[in-house]
């Protein structure tokens, strides 16, 4: 069921919203914009509505707050008011607003265009999704990893908490490629993704295919040992699915990784620590392949062979 987020410092008229709609949504009720702002930042509304003249912050300095959070800038915004002047609600639409509500409200004008709005946000998301989502494995694509690592590193910088960046790709790939053809390569790069994904332990671990047979993935939380340990699980995961190669270089299908474990600071980039990954992924194949090569929080590096 979809969640819709009413913001209105009158009870009576969050009741009554809460009544015309709460057959066909889940409804949360906040009565200061400060607490709709708390509960709009946690996530998972598809729609809010919110009432323009509040005591305090009212809905026009709620709506631009919304629309500079990155988790709730995406999300649609009805503005509920009796203020009916062109300039209002030229205001309202230029800050983001995607319709009006004129009170008094009619339920059947309500449902109605709540209704649209609720329809047109879950085909923006499924557009999104598919837009983010590599259509051969499944998993996030390159665009998905550089919106989505920007949000959780920034996370680990206010947190200070561990960040782990690792690169992986497929050993031999080309010549597996020119051996077996591109359609069985396709098979392989699915099966591996699939062994990468399925080893997620967290909502907020990520694996994505950057391009080709090559692949990022990043875990908040663990320090360099556990790290270094999850993803040599990963690799001989891969291994184990005994894909034969055969190509003269390699028995089966293997990976090698490269990766790196650190507490960002602000003036940290992600972009360099992904770089650092890239070089452990360069010295795992320089050192053989199917292993790991791992920079832990001192810049010391870990071999698994």
């Amino acid at each position: 069921m979809e969640k819709i987020l009413i913001v209105d410092d009158s009870s009576t008229q969050a009741a009554q919203l809460k009544a015309i709609l709460d057959t066909d949504y889940d409804i949360t009720i906040s009565h200061t914009a400060e607490e709709g702002l708390s509960f709009a930042s946690k996530g998972g509304y598809s729609l809010i509505l919110l009432d323009v003249v509040m005591p305090g912050m009212d809905g026009f300095t709620l709506l631009k707050k919304l629309q500079e959070e990155i988790i709730t800038q995406s999300v649609p915004v009805i503005l509920i008011t009796s203020l009916s002047d062109i300039q209002h609600e030229q205001l309202g639409l230029t800050l983001g607003a995607v319709d009006y509500i004129s009170k008094p409200f009619h339920p059947l004008i309500v449902k109605a265009r709540v209704n649209t709005h609720i329809k047109l946000y879950r085909y923006r998301k499924q557009v999104e999704h598919q837009s983010m989502t590599d259509q051969l494995t499944g998993i996030a694509n390159r665009r998905q990893h550089d919106c989505y690592s920007m949000i959780k590193w920034n996370e680990a910088i206010r947190l200070q908490i561990p960040f782990s960046i690792c690169i992986f790709d497929i050993d031999h790939f080309k010549i597996y490629n020119d051996t077996f053809g591109h359609p069985a390569g396709d098979k392989v790069i699915a099966k591996v993704a699939n062994i990468a994904a399925s080893h997620l332990q967290r909502s907020t671990d990520f694996v994505a295919r950057y391009g080709g047979e090559e692949f990022v993935a990043f875990f908040l939380g663990d320090n360099a040992d556990k790290a270094f340990s999850h993803v040599r699980k990963i690799r001989q995961a891969v291994e184990d699915l005994q894909i034969p190669h055969n190509s003269g270089v390699s028995q089966w299908v293997t990976i090698s990784i490269g990766g790196v474990t650190v507490v960002p600071q602000r003036e940290n980039s992600y972009d360099v620590y992904l770089k650092i990954a890239d070089t452990m992924l360069y010295d795992a194949k320089k050192f053989g392949r199917n292993q790991v090569v791992w920079a832990n929080e001192k810049m010391e590096q870990w071999y698994e062979n």
